[in-house]
């Protein structure tokens, strides 16, 4: 890249496109290429300025990524896909910068990354951990409870939460959803913790807008021994030593009172991990705390980007 990278955004109307526009307009490192409305969806325009800019973020459907991706020609252009087509894709890299120490020289060296997904990038970041420490050989069942903010929706489902009731209605509420236990996070979350069975995953939408808990159980008496909690937080430590936005979070919730909230992220880039357990009874719960839009999606691309033009992985996202 010479000069400012030019940064275009295919499906900034979108939840996703709207957030990471609010964060890359205001900086001056980047250029912008932003289409006039009426041109947001002709594919002539969106070929143009795909094929223009340095870096292209994808905030698309699946189908209409796949579509996108089949636009460039400009072999120096770098995709960005937030959607779920390309992230079990052995020939795109994975857009999870502290997924381990070799994560950050792949993503800067790839021209197409695949940005994870919420719930996934979450139960990733507490299973691989584990896998990859040797804790786990990958044969264990892993079961996984995922409870997010209704903007994981979209605009659609955003629209039927916050919509006015007519009278003598019920307001939308949460709900569990995906009960053929097939959600599309599954092959991604497989994959990217190095487990060989697919999780049981259930997810929850809860009656607010944005943040997300992801709770993993951990399989401990399938492997036969004794672990203690200084064991667990230590292989997280020494995973996410020194990482900006993934922190390992030291307290053993002693207290009948003590709560977890999941918006208590929202608006960073910020990933917590925190470990419950009752060593006794060799039961342990790792949990991850995160905002569904932040490094759950809009952030986590912003990141990439810093990355990929060599500033501050944190520019933008304080």
């Amino acid at each position: 890249m010479t000069g400012k990278p030019t940064i275009f955004i295919d499906g900034e109307a979108g939840t996703t496109g709207l957030k990471i526009s609010d964060m890359l307009q205001a900086r001056q490192d980047i250029d912008l290429i932003q289409l006039p409305h009426k041109e947001r969806k002709s594919r002539i325009s969106r070929k143009n300025a795909i094929n223009a800019a340095d870096i292209v973020i994808l905030c698309l459907p699946d189908e209409a990524a796949k579509d996108a991706v089949s636009l460039v020609e400009n072999s120096a252009t770098t995709i960005i896909d937030a959607s779920s087509a390309h992230r079990t894709n052995s020939n795109w890299s994975y857009g999870f910068t502290e997924y381990d120490k070799s994560q950050r020289d792949e993503i800067k060296s790839s021209k197409r990354i695949s940005n994870p997904g919420c719930y996934a990038i979450g139960a990733v970041s507490i299973i691989h951990p584990l896998i990859s420490s040797g804790l786990f050989d990958g044969s264990e069942t892993f079961y996984i409870h995922g409870l997010s903010g209704y903007s994981g929706g979209g605009k659609n489902l955003i629209s039927q939460f916050e919509r006015t009731p007519k009278e003598g209605s019920v307001t939308l509420s949460g709900y569990d959803y995906s009960l053929n236990l097939n959600h599309k996070h599954v092959p991604e979350i497989k994959l990217w913790s190095g487990i060989k069975k697919d999780p049981t995953f259930l997810p929850t939408v809860g009656p607010y807008k944005q943040g997300m808990l992801v709770h993993v159980p951990l399989p401990l008496s399938q492997i036969g021994k004794k672990v203690t909690a200084s064991d667990i937080r230590q292989i997280y430590s020494e995973h996410y030593e020194n990482e900006k936005f993934v922190k390992v979070i030291e307290s053993n919730y002693a207290e009948a009172d003590d709560s977890l909230n999941p918006q208590a992220l929202n608006g960073s880039n910020q990933l917590h991990l925190h470990l419950l357990y009752n060593q006794e009874k060799q039961q342990f719960i790792v949990v991850a705390q995160l905002d569904n839009l932040g490094k759950g999606a809009s952030g986590q691309c912003v990141q990439t980007v810093n990355s990929l033009i060599g500033v501050d992985e944190d520019t933008g996202l304080t």
